[in-house]
């Protein structure tokens, strides 16, 4: 793992694009503070950069460094919950502005996967983690239903092939900066 670890922060540190393991489904991604990466991943997915894309963080000490305010309500939920859970955050700091929704809002989940976790430790900055699909088609279920067009123009694919993911997206939670709770996608 720890070659794996250090080709994709080379990748990373040089605006590429990956295609990795998470604690939900294979995701494409990027430094999720550089704006030419994050244009590299829409133009991968052959989607509109008006529809926003998760991020990850490694701990609450980086999601606190990447946001104006942290909701008491968000920590709540991120110490309780028992399956992945992104939630999305009004007015974040640091990150490329082509990932900063219209609403001055952002997605950001702490995964659960010890890849995940390590990679974004390592880098030391948040990384874009979008399904591994060309936008409208099927999130696939495994590796080995990554389409061609996406293996053939990423620039780097993590060698864990056998890694498990959970094949199911995450939830999604909306928390408002008046502490307002409402869940996007269970």
């Amino acid at each position: 793992m720890q070659k794996q670890l250090k080709n994709t922060i080379e990748i990373l540190e040089n605006e590429g694009t990956i295609l990795y393991p998470t604690d939900t489904v294979w995701g494409l991604g990027c430094d999720a503070t550089n704006t030419d990466a994050v244009k590299k991943i829409y133009q991968l997915k052959q989607r509109d950069d008006s529809k926003a894309l998760i991020c990850l963080v490694s701990d609450i000490d980086m999601l606190k460094k990447y946001l104006k305010s942290t909701p008491t309500s968000a920590l709540d939920i991120i110490s309780t919950s028992t399956k992945p859970t992104t939630i999305i955050y009004d007015s974040p700091i640091g990150f490329a502005e082509n990932l900063i929704a219209s609403d001055n809002t952002i997605a950001i989940r702490i995964p659960n996967n010890e890849f995940c976790k390590t990679l974004i430790e390592k880098f030391g900055k948040p990384i874009v983690s979008t399904s591994a699909n060309i936008s409208g088609e099927p999130t696939p279920k495994s590796f080995k239903e990554i389409s061609a067009a996406i293996l053939k123009d990423v620039d780097y694919v993590v060698n864990l092939q056998s890694e498990k993911t959970t094949v199911k997206p995450s939830t999604i939670i909306k928390i408002n900066s008046d502490g307002l709770v409402t869940v996007i996608r269970e």
